[in-house]
């Protein structure tokens, strides 16, 4: 968790200025802007610990939880009581396999337990890499609107010119990404794999907007929690590589 603290201090002394997901797509910052979203697909106490982080360096972000796994009611309640973004963490179509008609139910029902402890504003799906079911494709039938969303963290995202980074996978690089993608968006060079390669690159860089997705069971509070999340995400990349093969 240390190490993400020293990102946010080196995009904060590139001068670049953090803004929601909500913010970036109604009131975008003039300047160098950063958009920070972190996908929670587990352990949500990391996302807390996150966040607290932030909110002690000034730093405002974009919380997505899913529902059930990482919808903790007390959790998500501090985490707004910070100053930051609450949204949904949507993957209902691979819960539904494929079933538009009974996707947009529980969608709805869903959204309505986030909605009974915050105002959603945003959502953004989960790349659920083991269906072959894109919940992004929802929005092919549906529109999010109707349900009085502003925008989806990647589609209504793409084509605003942002250099685009995740560290799915354990790497900057993006090499182990199925789903997490941004259409259109630029990319960090090849030089960039880990945080202190991204530091570097950001101090040096030009861009003038940047969108980063970080995911806080990524980040551990020690060594031993360090070892284990390394050794899921070593068998999950395996997985997802056989994967990437095949399709």
């Amino acid at each position: 968790m240390a190490k993400y603290g020293e990102l946010c201090r080196a995009l904060l002394g590139a001068s670049y200025t953090p803004a929601t997901v909500y913010q970036y797509l109604t009131e975008p910052p003039g300047g160098r802007t950063v958009v920070l979203r972190h996908d929670v697909d587990r352990k949500p106490e990391n996302a807390l610990k996150m966040a607290e982080l932030e909110h002690a360096l000034g730093v405002t972000s974009t919380y997505y939880f899913r529902h059930p796994y990482t919808f903790i009611p007390e959790i998500i309640e501090q985490v707004l009581s910070l100053g930051h973004e609450v949204g949904y963490h949507y993957e209902v179509l691979a819960k539904a396999k494929g079933d538009y008609e009974k996707a947009i139910g529980l969608f709805a029902r869903e959204l309505e337990e986030f909605r009974s402890l915050c105002d959603v504003r945003t959502i953004c799906m989960h790349g659920s890499p083991l269906s072959r079911y894109d919940n992004r494709d929802l929005w092919k039938e549906y529109d999010f609107r109707e349900f009085g969303i502003a925008g989806e963290a990647y589609l209504s995202m793409a084509g605003n010119g942002l250099c685009y980074l995740t560290d799915t996978g354990r790497t900057w690089g993006a090499k182990h990404s199925m789903r997490d993608a941004m259409p259109g968006a630029g990319a960090a060079p090849p030089s960039v794999a880990t945080t202190d390669d991204l530091a570097r690159w950001i101090g040096s860089a030009g861009e003038e907007g940047l969108y980063l997705t970080v995911h806080p069971e990524r980040w551990a509070v020690d060594r031993s929690e360090w070892l284990i999340s390394y050794s899921q995400d070593a068998v999950a990349n395996f997985g997802k590589s056989i994967l990437i093969m095949v399709q």
